[in-house]
């Protein structure tokens, strides 16, 4: 070993295992904050939403869930011909 090696092996000293070091943890813990605020978020739309009706004209089938078109009542003409 060189003396730069040695000069360099005793100013940077022993690594920590990854655990050990902060930034991991640290980059972590975005990702793992927006799974935990997903499950959150899901948890309370099954909770609070599953039972309510369909309105507005949808129609369920299955798990797809449709709009159907308003169907407009035959009007008289406005103008009849003589």
């Amino acid at each position: 070993m060189s003396q730069t090696e040695a000069d360099a092996a005793r100013v940077v000293g022993p690594s920590k295992p990854w655990w050990r070091e902060p930034w991991p943890w640290i980059i972590m813990a975005g990702p793992a904050a927006a799974i935990v605020g997903c499950i959150i978020t899901i948890v309370l739309a099954v909770q609070n939403f599953s039972d309510q009706a369909i309105e507005d004209g949808g129609v369920k089938r299955g798990l797809v869930v449709t709009k159907q078109a308003p169907v407009e009542a035959p009007t008289a003409p406005s103008n009849p011909e003589p």
